[in-house]
Order: C-alpha cells, then sequence, then structure tokens
C-alpha cells in the first residue's frame, strides 16, 4: 500500500526542469544521498509559504536541497554548511554552472565550530534546514536555535529513519546506537518549551519546529 500510495502522489508532481534530473543524476551516481521527490517538494512548500529572507542549511552534500529551496523562493538568501571537501567542492561547482553563488553561500567546516562562529557574528536566520550527521542533530538544534529569528522555524530531516525509530523492525547493528540517539532527539525535541513540532511521516521524516511567540 505504501509503495502505490508513493507512486501515486509522485504521479501528481510536476515535471522537474533540467538541472533537476541532472542533480539527482549525480547523487545517484556519486551515491550521495538526496532529499526523495516528495519530501523535497514539502520542504518547498514549506519556504514558499514561510518567505524567509535568510535560509540556514546544516548538512550542504551536493547542494540539491539548498538550490531547491532556492527554486521555491528566489528572493531569500542562504548559507549551507558542508564539512566533507568532496561534497563541498561538488556544491560549489553546481551552484556556480546554474550562476547561483550570488544567492547561496557554501562554508567548508564543520558544522558545530561553524554554527558558534555565526552565532558570534550575531547573524540571524528565519528557516534552519537540519540534514547531516543524525548523531549531532541535538547539538546543532541548540545552536542554530539561538540563531533564530522570532517566530522561524526549524526543520529536521530523516528523523523517523527508515522506519526503525518505530521499533517495528530490528535495525542493522551499525544503524542501533544513531537510532537510539535519533529517538531520543525526537523526544527531546517535541517537549521543547520553546517551540512546538510536529513529526510528518513523509519521506524518511521532517519534524517542523516553530518558534514560540514571546
Amino acid at each position: 500500500m505504501k509503495g502505490q500510495l508513493e507512486q501515486y502522489l509522485l504521479g501528481l508532481l510536476p515535471p522537474d526542469n533540467e538541472w533537476v534530473s541532472d542533480l539527482e543524476k549525480q547523487a545517484l551516481h556519486d551515491h550521495v544521498p538526496i532529499m526523495d521527490k516528495i519530501s523535497v517538494h514539502f520542504l518547498m512548500q514549506l519556504v514558499s509559504i514561510s518567505k524567509p529572507q535568510r535560509i540556514l542549511e546544516v548538512g550542504t552534500a551536493i547542494g540539491y536541497s539548498a538550490l531547491r529551496m532556492l527554486e521555491a523562493y528566489p528572493s531569500t538568501s542562504i548559507v549551507t554548511i558542508e564539512k566533507d571537501a568532496c561534497r563541498y567542492t561538488q556544491a560549489i561547482e553546481n551552484i556556480k554552472r546554474l550562476q547561483q553563488d550570488n544567492h547561496i553561500q557554501v562554508i567548508y567546516g564543520d558544522a558545530k565550530e561553524e554554527l558558534s562562529s555565526l552565532s558570534s557574528n550575531e547573524e540571524k536566520f528565519d528557516f534552519v534546514f537540519i540534514d547531516a550527521a543524525k548523531g549531532e542533530y541535538q547539538q546543532y538544534f541548540e545552536q542554530a536555535s539561538s540563531l533564530l529569528t522570532l517566530d522561524g522555524l526549524i526543520i529536521s530531516d530523516n528523523i523517523l529513519f527508515r522506519g526503525y525509530v518505530a521499533g517495528d523492525q530490528s535495525p542493522p547493528h551499525r544503524y542501533k546506537n544513531m537510532i537510539k540517539k535519533i529517538r531520543s532527539y525526537n523526544e527531546w525535541l517535541v517537549n521543547l518549551a520553546d517551540f512546538t513540532t510536529t513529526i510528518v511521516p513523509i519521506g524518511d521524516g521532517l519534524a517542523i519546529s516553530k518558534k514560540c511567540l514571546e
């Protein structure tokens, strides 16, 4: 049933631009995980609705999600952080090739260090997208929340991790510690006093956290 529903939803999506298909092929060829089509369209809708002046992304990979968010709201500017040198280079090349380097700034470095630097510079963002090392999500969120404007949004990706967090099926041993951390993060997230959070079972799971008005 789930497979049929996904195919139905995929069939309703508008056709992609050629550059989108090219990036998806690149990700597939290089074994780089990117958002599935349904999830990325949902993310784009959130960006389109909220119209953020500035977006912060933790985890650039090849630049796919940053470029899709910009596609959703071309008036925004994006700062995105990537610690893998190869992915950073690919992202820079893709963004320049599509002539979007004036809208998207890619920072090479460890996210925790770079988030601290952004905080020291008193940077502010209206929308944060977290899609990096799953075991570090809570620290990323804590750091990013200090950079968030009033009434801003933080989106966390992969928080259901292939359904393993529900405990209905036994995960491969290599994932067990990470899944434990994701479960802990989800429980912590939904109980945060300063945010309201909704977890959406789309793709690999998205958490939408809205900063509460003071």
